[in-house]
This record gives structure tokens, C-alpha cells and sequence, in this order.
């Protein structure tokens, strides 16, 4: 049974709600392992696809997973945002495409896949001529070409356009997935002022999303406008993140308004849903991982997987 304590922040029109994680019992980790493992399977290799970012002028590579069934009709589809170390493995070697995705990557994007989603990942770091990344505290001096409040938005909202060009995806049911500077990338992009959009709504730009450990300074854009949502957004985050501030995160969403949840896994650590044996070597990260999945799987499905223009 997974613990919590719930508590409404806001006294708004509509709160931000902040959930904290206790633990998991090993029973229900080892089935929540059990269920996600068994609903991925397969080793697919992803579509290579190129489309425009909403900035009109970047060429961005997008790779494409498609639900593991032929379904008729259209589909809903998620659009995932990369972190700081880009979109591929630490051991790529060079080797920057469909098969050196990283395994946290490939394991999010056969997982939607799975769920009858269609997914796909944007690289937008590669294109800009930095496919392996940044390293860690390396904030400071990365290039303008990769702000996450006025740039990356664009590149999801190029992908957004891209999807609703698909006679395969139904275009009023797109979500948003982001880790790290690509949930930072997804708060930015689910403001009422976000670029790329003219209109900043659930119909015409993203219907629901999820941030995974986002760091929430956004360059102080929301320091004195304060932060608001468009659309229905999840965010997760561990007290023990080494890279982002989950005070600050807790701080933005105080007094934001619209549907936000935080959700708070106490003694999780920055990427705690990687597959990869290191990070699920700490108990709290497996907690985390499992519980994440099954709140990221319930969210869209309510959100992305009903009757179109919900």
C-alpha cells in the first residue's frame, strides 16, 4: 500500500495539490515491476523522423514508437522532451541515432507505445550541434539556442504540429512528457505565455502534462507574474534530487494556479525512473520508478485516452 499525506496549498480557483510519497511495500513493487516490464517487451527500434520546431527555422530529428497493435482509427500520441544529457546514451560513441537512444528513452517510448500511445522523442540537442549533451553544473554557460523557456517550447510545439499533421494521431489528444531541462521545457510550454502557440489552450496546444524532477527556476520568468497552467499538469520530484531544487519546485507551484499536482518521493534522487541498474540499485528510486508509472499511466489515460475534445 503506498502511504500519503495530501494538502491543498492554494485557496484559488483551483489548487496545486502536493503529495508526499512514504514507500511502497515489496510486494507491491515487485508487482508494479512485474506490470511494467511484462507491458513493454519487444525491442522495436524507433521511426527516424525530421520536422520543423515552431522557431521556423530548426530542422529537428524526432523518433517515432508506434503502439505495438495496428489500431483503426487515430490515436493519441505523447511528445517527450530529453534532459540536459540529450537524447542518447552516455555510450553512444559517437553514434547518435535511433539505436543509441538512452534506456530510460527507449523505455518510455515502448511503454506509451504499449498503452495504444504513440510516442515520440524529440532531439533538439542534436540538431544545434550538441547530440551528447551537458554535463553536470555546466547551466551557466550553455548556449542561448537552448533556453528551456523560450526556445525548447518551440521545439515542442513543432513536434505538436508535426503529430497533427498524421492521419494516424488524433489531434486533440496530445500530452507533453519531460525530464529534467525537459520538464522544465514542460512547465514552460504549458504557461498561458508560452511560444509557439498563438493560442494557449488545451484545444489548440497540449492537452495534459507530465514534468519529471524539472528544475523550477526557469530563469525567474515567473518571479513576479507568478506560474499558471493552461492545461492539467503532473509533477514529480525526490528530496533527494542532486541536480534540482525540489524546495524551489514546491515554491513555484505554491501559488500557481490551475489543475497542478506535485507529487514528493522522499529520498529519490534526480533521474529515479531510469531502468538503468545503478539508479534502481537505491530503494527509493525503485518506489518511486513504480509509483511514477502508474500515476503517469492513469493520467493519460484519463486525459489523452477518452473521447476526443474532452
Amino acid at each position: 500500500m503506498i502511504s500519503s499525506f495530501d494538502f491543498q496549498v492554494n485557496t484559488g480557483k483551483t489548487a496545486a495539490c502536493f503529495v508526499i510519497i512514504v514507500g511502497l511495500s515489496v510486494i507491491a513493487a515487485l508487482t508494479l515491476r512485474q506490470s511494467a516490464n511484462a507491458q513493454v517487451g519487444g525491442s522495436a527500434i524507433p521511426e527516424p523522423v525530421q520536422f520543423l520546431s515552431a522557431d521556423a527555422k530548426t530542422m529537428l530529428t524526432g523518433y517515432v514508437f508506434k503502439p505495438a497493435m495496428n489500431p483503426n482509427g487515430r490515436v493519441p500520441a505523447v511528445v517527450m522532451m530529453h534532459g540536459r544529457a540529450g537524447a542518447y546514451s552516455s555510450r553512444a560513441n559517437g553514434i547518435y541515432d535511433a539505436t543509441t537512444l538512452s534506456q530510460r528513452h527507449l523505455f518510455w517510448g515502448r511503454y506509451w507505445a504499449a498503452q495504444g500511445y504513440l510516442a515520440i522523442l524529440v532531439d533538439g540537442f542534436g540538431p544545434r550541434g550538441y547530440p551528447q549533451g551537458f554535463g553536470r553544473f555546466s547551466y551557466s554557460s550553455r548556449p542561448a539556442e537552448f533556453d528551456e523557456v523560450r526556445v525548447r517550447p518551440l521545439d515542442a510545439y513543432g513536434a505538436l504540429a508535426y503529430l497533427r499533421s498524421r492521419a494516424d494521431i488524433a489531434p486533440d489528444r496530445i500530452g507533453l512528457q519531460g525530464w529534467s531541462n525537459g520538464g522544465s521545457a514542460t512547465l514552460a510550454s504549458m504557461a498561458p505565455d508560452a511560444p509557439g502557440i498563438v493560442k494557449q489552450t488545451p484545444a489548440d496546444g497540449f492537452r495534459a502534462a507530465l514534468a519529471f524532477y524539472p528544475a523550477c527556476g526557469l530563469k525567474d520568468h515567473f518571479a513576479t507574474i507568478g506560474y499558471s497552467t493552461y492545461a492539467p499538469l503532473r509533477v514529480f520530484v525526490g528530496t533527494d534530487d542532486e541536480e534540482i531544487s525540489p524546495r524551489r519546485c514546491r515554491e513555484l507551484l505554491a501559488d500557481a494556479s490551475g489543475d497542478i499536482e506535485i507529487r514528493v518521493y522522499p529520498g529519490a534522487t534526480h533521474d529515479f525512473d531510469d531502468p538503468g541498474r545503478q539508479r534502481q540499485a537505491l530503494r527509493a528510486n525503485a518506489d518511486a520508478r513504480h509509483d511514477v508509472i502508474q500515476q503517469a499511466t492513469s493520467f493519460f489515460k484519463e486525459r489523452l485516452a477518452g473521447s476526443p475534445g474532452r
